[in-house]
């Protein structure tokens, strides 16, 4: 993946774009904001941040583990080949479906349903990324991630998460990196919170 690409795109991305009503106006600020349905869109900086570790790139397949908005989910699909979002609520999905058909994307495909346990039909991915905070490892999700692989997903309690990097190597070791605090929206199914 070409960083300063990807610095581009994500300076032209209108962040607004995937904001609704009077949050519109908040759209530059770095800080996560209300999408509804007890979502948030992450801030803009820790999006790319994670994209940048997760390194997509025009070979890559990747998961995506709550489509929200679809703001993520557009960075993943101009640098991916192919993008499979899972998202919980099916008007979050509606939404973001709508968006990113409008930016003319056409890489993204889409379920409605938990994303705790992935998309094993489609599975094995190159990358796989979580945009909600798992309890514990994800032992389901790194049983779909392909070799030479990479993921990166928040760990730990409510309060506060572990952003972690996992990748799995050409002969299917898996190792971790840890790469700072973040707070994120729990992780909910039957391999997340409830």
């Amino acid at each position: 993946m070409d960083e300063r690409a990807l610095e581009a795109f994500y300076l032209k991305l209108d962040r607004s774009l995937f904001l609704d009503g009077d949050y519109k106006s908040l759209a530059k600020n770095d800080h996560p904001l209300p999408i509804g349905y007890g979502q948030t869109i992450s801030q803009p900086s820790l999006v790319l941040e994670m994209t940048r570790l997760l390194v997509p790139d025009k070979d890559s397949i990747v998961l995506e583990i709550g489509t929200g908005s679809g703001y993520q989910t557009a960075l993943l699909a101009e640098f991916a080949k192919e993008v499979y979002t899972v998202e919980r609520i099916e008007e979050l999905s509606n939404k973001a479906q709508a968006r990113l058909g409008v930016l003319g994307y056409r890489n993204i495909h889409f379920i409605i349903g938990d994303g705790s346990g992935g998309w094993k039909e489609k599975a094995p991915f190159d990358r796989i990324m979580i945009t909600a905070a798992a309890g514990k490892r994800p032992v389901e999700l790194i049983q779909q991630l392909n070799t030479n692989g990479r993921m990166v997903v928040p760990v730990g309690p409510p309060s506060m998460q572990v952003l972690l990097l996992i990748t799995k190597d050409e002969k299917g070791q898996v190792s971790e990196q840890r790469r700072g605090q973040v707070k994120f929206v729990e992780m909910v199914g039957t391999y997340g919170w409830d």
